[in-house]
C-alpha cells in the first residue's frame, strides 16, 4: 500500500503557506514542497491534500493510505461534510479526486509522525 502524509503550513493566520507531500511505498519516494498564497494553516491542510490527491490520480496511484495531522481535514473527508464555508469547495473537490481512486482510506496521525511533511510544507512558504 502506498502511503501519502500530507501538511499544511502558515506564516501566520492567515499568512503566507506552503503545502507539503511525501509519497513512500513506490519505486522512488516523492518529496513535493508547494508554495500557497495566504490563507490560514487549516486551509493550507486542505491545500496539501488536494495536491496529493491530484498526484496520486495523475501518477496512476489508485491505492494509497493518507496520513494527515490535521483533525480537520481527517473528519471532514471521513464525515464528508464540513460545516466551514471556506473548506467546503476544498472538500467537495477532493471527494471527487477520491472517488477516481480504487481504494482511499485517510487516518490522523500526531505531528511528530509527520515530520518529513511538515518539513516540505515550512520549506514552500516564502
Amino acid at each position: 500500500m502506498i502511503e501519502v502524509y500530507i501538511d499544511g503550513a502558515s506564516k501566520g493566520n492567515p499568512g503566507p503557506s506552503g503545502a507539503g507531500v511525501f509519497i513512500k511505498g513506490i519505486k522512488e519516494p516523492v518529496f513535493l514542497s508547494i508554495p500557497l498564497e495566504s490563507m490560514s494553516n487549516h486551509e493550507a491542510e486542505f491545500h496539501a491534500l488536494l495536491i496529493a490527491l491530484e498526484y496520486c490520480v495523475k501518477n496512476d496511484l489508485t491505492m494509497v493510505s493518507f496520513r494527515t495531522d490535521s483533525k480537520i481535514v481527517e473528519q471532514s473527508i471521513d464525515k464528508e461534510y464540513s460545516k466551514n464555508e471556506i473548506f467546503i469547495p476544498l472538500l467537495e473537490k477532493s471527494l471527487l479526486l477520491i472517488n477516481q481512486l480504487d481504494l482511499f482510506f485517510i487516518k490522523w496521525i500526531p505531528s511528530n509522525l509527520n515530520k518529513v511533511a511538515d518539513e516540505l510544507a515550512r520549506k514552500a512558504i516564502k
